[in-house]
C-alpha cells in the first residue's frame, strides 16, 4: 500500500450531532448496495433509479434523466429569511455517481456483482453522502432559509458528466449562487479535511500521436526511417517542456503513458503509436501545451524524415476553489474533525476533476474527506483493485454538508 499515516487514525464521532449519527447504519447499507451494482459512465440506471427512488420515499422535489441519468432534487428551506438578509440563497451539493472498468479483487460481502466493473475511487460512498444530506435537511427543512439543490452527477470517470449537466440548465430555475463537493480521500486519513483555496485539482488533457517511417529490415537501417528511434527521441525531447519551458514556480507534468511499435525483433517498425497525458494548475497553460508538444514533434519528424498524425483533446479544466467558499469550509471542518492531522490545507494533486465545470460557472468548494485506516486494511489508492475507505467517513461527510448548508444560507 502506498498511503502512511500518524497511528492515530481512531476518530471520535462526537462531534457529529447525534440525529446524524444515528443515519450511520442506512448511509453503509447504502453505500454497500451501491457499491455492489458499479455502473460505467451514462451507463447509471441502476443507481439512478435507486436514488431517485429513495428521494420519491422521502417527498423530495427530483427531476431524473438530466444529461442521460442525473438526477437534481430541490429542498426548500421553511424557515424565514432574516430582515438583514431577505434574499432566498441556493447553494448546490454536487455528487458523482459512476464507477471504473476494474475488476474487483476486495473479498468482501458487498464486493461488486458486475464483473469487470468498480467503485474503486468512492463515489458509491459520494452518492450515500448526498443521499443522508439530502433525508437530513428534508426532514429539518424548518431549521434553515433557502434552498438547496442536490445534483446527483454521472460519467466524472469520463467522458464527463458536468458538463452536460450544466448545458442542461442545472444550475438555473433556481439560480444557483454557490456549490460545493466532496471525495472521500485515501491519501488522508479519518478525521481529516483537505481544503485549500485556488487550484485543488489539474486540467486534464490528452495526445495521440502516430508516427510515419519507413520499414525494413533490422540488418540495414540504412535503407529505412526508425519510427521506434524517432519515438524515442520525442518522448524524450517532451521531457524538456517541464524542466525548460514552464517556470519552475508552476507546476506541471507531461507523461507519455502508452508507446506501441514493432512486430518482430529484426524488423524496424514503419509506423509507431504513443498516447500521453498532461496536467497543470495555472489555467494561463490552456492551449500551450498543445502548440509545445505538436513543435517537438514537428521538429524531430523532420530531423529524421519522418511524418506524423497529431491529436490533441483538453478534457478538464484545472479544480480552482473561491477563496470565500474555502473559507467557509475550512471553517465548518474545523468544529467537525479533532484529530491531530485536523485541516490539511496543501493537499494538492494533478488528478482531475469534472467539478471543475461548476466551479467555473459559480463560487464555490471542492474539499477531500480522509478517508484511509491503515488499522483495518482500508488504506489502498484510489482506482486499485482493493480500493476501500472506512465508512466512519459517511457520518462525517453528511456532517459536513449539513454544516455547510446552515453556514451559507444565513451568513
Amino acid at each position: 500500500m502506498v498511503s502512511t499515516f500518524p497511528n492515530s487514525t481512531n476518530f471520535d464521532l462526537s462531534r457529529v450531532r447525534l440525529s446524524i449519527r444515528s443515519l450511520e447504519p442506512q448511509l453503509v447499507e447504502w453505500r454497500r448496495r451501491l457499491h455492489q451494482k458499479p455502473e460505467l459512465g451514462f451507463q447509471e440506471k441502476l443507481t439512478a433509479e435507486f436514488v431517485s427512488g429513495k428521494l420519491q420515499e422521502w417527498g423530495i422535489e427530483h427531476q431524473t434523466g438530466i444529461a442521460e441519468t442525473g438526477i437534481v432534487a430541490i429542498i426548500r428551506g421553511e424557515k424565514q429569511p432574516e430582515a438583514s438578509n431577505p434574499k432566498s440563497k441556493v447553494l448546490a451539493i454536487r455528487a458523482d455517481m459512476d464507477a471504473l472498468p476494474i475488476l474487483e479483487q476486495n473479498e468482501v460481502p458487498y464486493r461488486s456483482q458486475h464483473d469487470g466493473i468498480m467503485h474503486a475511487c468512492g463515489h458509491d460512498g459520494h452518492t450515500a453522502i448526498a443521499l443522508g444530506t439530502a433525508y437530513y435537511l428534508q426532514q429539518h427543512r424548518q431549521d434553515f432559509a433557502g434552498t438547496v439543490k442536490m445534483i446527483f452527477q454521472p460519467a466524472e470517470e469520463g467522458p464527463g458528466g458536468a458538463k452536460p449537466m450544466i448545458d442542461a440548465g442545472v444550475l438555473k430555475n433556481p439560480d444557483v449562487d454557490a456549490i460545493i463537493g466532496l471525495h472521500l480521500w485515501n491519501n488522508l486519513p479519518l478525521g481529516t479535511v483537505g481544503v485549500r483555496a485556488g487550484a485543488l485539482m489539474a486540467a486534464v488533457e490528452t495526445f495521440d500521436c502516430t508516427i510515419f517511417g519507413k520499414g525494413g529490415h533490422g540488418a540495414m537501417p540504412h535503407q529505412t526511417v526508425d519510427s521506434v528511434v524517432v519515438a524515442a527521441q520525442i518522448v524524450n525531447a517532451l521531457q524538456t517542456i517541464v524542466a525548460r519551458n514552464v517556470n519552475p514556480i508552476d507546476s506541471a507534468v507531461v507523461t507519455v503513458g502508452e508507446l506501441h511499435a514493432g512486430t518482430k525483433c529484426n524488423v524496424i517498425a514503419d509506423t509507431a503509436k504513443m498516447s500521453g497525458t498532461v496536467r497543470y494548475f495555472n489555467p494561463a497553460f490552456r492551449g500551450y501545451f498543445a502548440q509545445r508538444i505538436e513543435q517537438i514533434i514537428a521538429g524531430v519528424c523532420q530531423s529524421f524524415g519522418a511524418n506524423y498524425d497529431f491529436k490533441y483533446s483538453e478534457l478538464y479544466p484545472a479544480t480552482i476553489n473561491d477563496a470565500g467558499m474555502a473559507e467557509l469550509v475550512r471553517s465548518v471542518a474545523e468544529e467537525v474533525v479533532e484529530t491531530p492531522m485536523g485541516i490539511v490545507p496543501e493537499c494538492q494533486t494533478m488528478g482531475g476533476e469534472d467539478m471543475s465545470y461548476f466551479l467555473q460557472e459559480v463560487p464555490g468548494c471542492y474539499f477531500f474527506l480522509g478517508s484511509a485506516n491503515p488499522e483495518k486494511n482500508l488504506a489502498y489508492p484510489h482506482h486499485h483493485p482493493r480500493f476501500d475507505f472506512d465508512e466512519t467517513a459517511l457520518a462525517m461527510g453528511v456532517e459536513m454538508f449539513v454544516r455547510c448548508v446552515d453556514r451559507f444560507l444565513h451568513q
